[in-house]
C-alpha cells in the first residue's frame, strides 16, 4: 500500500475502478462519449466512434450508446449471435438491428475493407471495468461538516472504491476514519464484508419501502489534509 500523509491506502493517481453501475454507463450515451456493456463488462467505444465517424455502419452502435447489449451476443462463445442466412444458406452474424462495424456484408463486396484486425467486440482493448450486477445505496455522513450524500454503489465494490466515488464531494475523503456503528471499516472489504447488510430483499418481503432506511457510514476527521 502506498502512503499519503498519515493515511495508508492505494495511490489514487493510478487507481482504477473495477465496477460501474448501469446508471453510470447510461450517462455515456453520445458519439463523443460512448459506452456500452455486454456479458458483464463495460466498454468505452469512444475511440471506435471517433475512428469511424460518419460511417453508416456506426449508426447501430450509436443508437445503443449507454445501454447493455448482451442480447447481441452468444454467452457461450462471447461472439455475436449467428444464424443460417436464408439468402445464402451460410452461417452468418445475426444483426436484426442492422449491420454494424466489422460485420461482413451479406454477399461478397469489393469495397469492404477487412484489414481492421480483430473485430471491436473481441479482446479487451475497449474494456474499462465490470458491470455491477447488483447495486445498493449507502449514505455517507461527514461528522465534521454534517454534510450527507447518498451514493449508489456496486455490491462487490470495496470501501476504497466507494471512497473513490465520494472524492467528487470531498477531495480529503482519505483523511477521515470511516466507521459504521462505532467500528472502523476495513477499506479492503465490501460493505457486506464489513457487516453492513443489504436488507432490500427483506424490506420487499415485508412490503416496506427500503429507501426509508439506508445504512449510514460516518466519517471522522483524522487531522490529515490529504487531497486525492
Amino acid at each position: 500500500m502506498a502512503r499519503r500523509g498519515l493515511v495508508a491506502g492505494p495511490d489514487f493517481e493510478y487507481f482504477q475502478r473495477r465496477y460501474f453501475t448501469p446508471a453510470e454507463v447510461a450517462q455515456h450515451n453520445q458519439p463523443e462519449d460512448l459506452w456500452v456493456s455486454y456479458l458483464g463488462n463495460v466498454y468505452d467505444l469512444t475511440p471506435l466512434a471517433q475512428e469511424y465517424k460518419g460511417d453508416l455502419l456506426l449508426k447501430p452502435i450509436v443508437e445503443v450508446a449507454g445501454q447493455d447489449i448482451s442480447h447481441w451476443f452468444d454467452p457461450d462463445t462471447r461472439d455475436i449471435r449467428k444464424h443460417i442466412d436464408p439468402l445464402t444458406g451460410s452461417l452468418r452474424y445475426r444483426t436484426p438491428w442492422g449491420r454494424f462495424l466489422h460485420v461482413p456484408p451479406q454477399l461478397p463486396r469489393s469495397d469492404w475493407a477487412n484489414d481492421f484486425g480483430k473485430p471491436w467486440w473481441q479482446g479487451s482493448r475497449y474494456e474499462v471495468g465490470r458491470l455491477s450486477a447488483k447495486t445498493r445505496n449507502i449514505r455517507i455522513i461527514n461528522t465534521l461538516t454534517s454534510q450527507e450524500h447518498t451514493l449508489e454503489v456496486g455490491a462487490l465494490e470495496s470501501m476504497w472504491e466507494i471512497l473513490h466515488r465520494y472524492l467528487l464531494y470531498n477531495a480529503h475523503a482519505a483523511s477521515y476514519t470511516w466507521k459504521y456503528e462505532g467500528k472502523n471499516l476495513n477499506m479492503d472489504y465490501t460493505l457486506e464484508e464489513n457487516g453492513i447488510r443489504d436488507e432490500e430483499e427483506e424490506f420487499d418481503y415485508l412490503n416496506m419501502d427500503s429507501t426509508l432506511y439506508t445504512p449510514a457510514v460516518l466519517l471522522y476527521f483524522s487531522d490529515d489534509l490529504t487531497e486525492l
